[in-house]
């Protein structure tokens, strides 16, 4: 008689998540794991958005590329605490590197850790690094069919962020068609269309998450994450 063991392969990644998730809950840290398609606007985002919010929340951040460290580079105007992590190859961080750039960012006293997660819309949503929410980000310019294609991500999402809608009169996106994408996903989440070149917008995602890290540190975690 022939028997098979199986065993998840992403096993111990889980619990190098679980040990982080566990590590953020002790410091009353929240973590953001931000995932978009290169050319979303992620990092200029980000900046924006940190830089808005100075006055309100410390801010660390962990990059994720599969080579170069010019997205952290970028941040260095900002004096605030960056990690880059280069995955090599690898579509997706895992929880394992991860690790590595959370406990390189533990001497700071820290508010939230935004992960930019590398440029992809599907591999990074199946991965958890130990995070409290996940957001998606999609531009204008990607068109609205994007929650269709991608439905993990969208499903999963805490958050939605809707960049560069200064371009809203030069491309084909259809707003009512996004929101109607988003709706068959089968989870309901707040949508924030943003510019981050004028910072419209990034008042009400910096209240967002503010309210997320005040949930955190009250104790409600269980509302932090949708159910699968």
């Amino acid at each position: 008689m022939e028997i098979k063991v199986l065993r998840d392969i992403l096993e111990h990644d889980g619990e190098f998540a679980r040990r982080t998730r566990e590590d953020l809950r002790g410091r009353g840290v929240l973590c953001l794991n931000l995932i978009g398609a290169p050319g979303s606007g992620k990092t200029t985002m980000l900046r924006s958005l940190i830089a808005l919010a100075s006055d309100r929340l410390r801010f660390g951040v962990i990059i994720g590329d599969i080579a170069s460290q010019l997205d952290a580079e970028r941040f260095s105007p900002l004096g605030i605490p960056v990690v880059q992590l280069n995955t090599g190859g690898a579509c997706h961080l895992s929880a394992r590197l991860t690790r590595r750039g959370f406990e390189a960012l533990a001497s700071n006293e820290l508010d939230v850790v935004m992960v930019e997660n590398v440029g992809n819309l599907a591999c990074p949503a199946e991965f958890d690094l130990g995070e409290d929410a996940k957001l998606s980000m999609v531009s204008v310019a990607e068109g609205h069919d994007k929650p269709v294609k991608y439905p993990l991500l969208f499903h999963q999402a805490a958050a939605h962020i809707l960049s560069k809608t200064d371009l809203d009169p030069f491309v084909d996106f259809d707003r009512d068609q996004y929101y109607a994408a988003l709706n068959a996903t089968g989870h309901r989440a707040p949508v924030f269309p943003i510019c981050a070149k004028t910072g419209e917008g990034l008042d009400a995602v910096i209240d967002w998450i503010a309210g997320m890290l005040d949930a955190k540190r009250k104790g409600r975690e269980p509302g932090l994450r949708p159910e699968a």
